[in-house]
């Protein structure tokens, strides 16, 4: 087992690990910028080494800069956290290369589920259903108007090494579809630095379901499944766990066939397996893999009793996860807000600023993860999330209940926050008959006037 754990990572995520990593017994040095330097994540670990200025390329993605503070500080090990390099490739090759340990899937796993058309194939061999769409990347030289056409429109070009709600563009009809493949083309060749693209038939008013699985090369589980359809420009706002208003055939295709893509792959650690579900014709389609931790673990956590970062240190430390599929049960059900430093009254724009007063609420069922504390800064060169609010109830009805009476005790002075958008989505009849779908929020334009 490991004994010394560098977290290359930042905020809520960094505090995270560092609490779980001190439970097992293990030292803590996380990387920080030069402005998180007195951070609260600087301020929970054990050691914190600055790794370079504000700005990400110079520091959270500086991986010879962490891979020297590893073996500088007498760490055996790096946990990428989630975002910056917790899916790069490269990174995992080094540290690997260093002589550390890699808390997350080996670089080939990581490189084929990165690939979305390879992992769509990879999905298809599984037997996790797949939308309809091209097999793999589309041919330069394909006839693809006939091929769009055996899809259907309206559809979707996808860049190969998109994620995270980028590098997808939306045709409705023949004629816009040439010039569209050209454009996801040349975008795609851009900001991810690979030009392939794929088809895939679009699903008008789908909600987003994942599964979490565990896999550590020879058993995998699943840890159920979560909804997360509301979303604001294919960011994620709140998320839930069990997913509500499954089909129990869907429910049971979409855990088991995550079960066998981990298998396929020899997966090792925490992943996640996400679908599009289509409430019209009650099926669900595969999206992508995350080869990683995902914000949204607390409501599986809450809902499981399971410490996912224990298991994945366990896995990456010993080789063995400790757990069985016979051991996961569910109880209850479980909320997430993402408690973002934005003006909803300004479109989200971000907003920086020291926080001079934080209020976070308690209570049963109630668990808030956060990186910063009352005159933490929350800087303008970062992701603007403040917290997550989790809560855990008996059911749905009562979570959503509890959680807007949680959201009243949170009370931030200092930068504006998400927290009203929060309680109007909680307060929809959409959500509570969970009519709600992926494009909800912009299709509610009355949201934004949240103050």
């Amino acid at each position: 087992m490991m004994k010394k754990l560098l977290i290359a990572n930042r905020g809520e995520i960094a505090v995270r690990i560092i609490r779980t990593a001190r439970d097992m017994g293990l030292g803590t040095v996380v990387v920080v910028s030069e402005p998180d330097s007195t951070s609260l994540a600087a301020r929970t670990a054990d050691e914190s080494v600055v790794v370079g200025p504000a700005p990400a390329p110079a520091s959270y993605l500086n991986q010879d800069a962490i891979i020297a503070a590893a073996l500088d500080t007498g760490c055996d090990a790096i946990h990428p956290g989630y975002g910056f390099l917790s899916e790069n490739t490269s990174f995992a090759r080094k540290v690997a290369d260093a002589g550390l340990i890699w808390v997350g899937p080996d670089a080939g796993a990581i490189e084929m589920m990165g690939n979305k058309s390879l992992a769509r194939e990879s999905a298809h061999k599984a037997g996790v259903p797949v939308l309809r769409g091209t097999d793999g990347p589309l041919d330069p030289d394909a006839d693809a108007v006939a091929i769009a056409s055996g899809i259907g429109y309206p559809l979707v070009v996808k860049a190969s090494a998109g994620g995270g709600g980028r590098g997808i563009r939306f045709v409705s009809a023949e004629d816009e579809l040439l010039e569209t493949i050209e454009m996801a083309r040349g975008e795609a060749a851009s900001v991810f630095g690979d030009p392939t693209v794929y088809l895939e038939r679009f699903v008008e008013h789908a909600r987003h379901v994942e599964v979490q699985i565990l896999g550590d090369g020879t058993n995998f589980i699943h840890l159920g499944d979560r909804d997360c359809s509301m979303q604001r420009r294919s960011q994620k706002v709140i998320e839930e766990a069990p997913a509500p208003d499954l089909p129990d055939s869907v429910r049971r295709t979409i855990r088991e066939s995550s079960v066998e893509l981990a298998r396929q792959c020899g997966y090792q650690g925490a992943g996640t397996v996400e679908f599009l579900y289509d409430p019209l014709n009650h099926e669900a389609a595969f999206i992508e893999m995350n080869t990683r931790i995902q914000v949204e673990h607390p409501i599986t956590e809450q809902i499981t009793g399971v410490d996912l970062v224990r298991e994945q240190l366990l896995i990456a430390g010993t080789g063995s996860m400790s757990l069985s599929q016979e051991d996961i049960t569910f109880t209850g059900h479980a909320i997430e807000c993402r408690i973002n430093a934005e003006d909803p009254g300004n479109n989200f724009f971000p907003s920086p600023g020291r926080l001079d007063s934080l209020e976070w609420p308690t209570g049963e069922g109630i668990r808030v993860d956060t990186g910063v504390d009352t005159g933490s800064v929350v800087s303008p060169f970062y992701d603007s999330m403040l917290a997550k609010l989790i809560v855990h109830a008996a059911d749905r009805d009562s979570a959503i209940a509890a959680t807007l009476a949680a959201l009243d005790h949170v009370h931030v002075e200092g930068v504006k926050t998400t927290v009203p958008v929060h309680k109007m989505l909680l307060a929809r009849p959409e959500f509570a008959t969970v009519t709600h779908h992926s494009k909800f929020i912009e299709s509610a334009p009355d949201l934004l006037e949240a103050k």
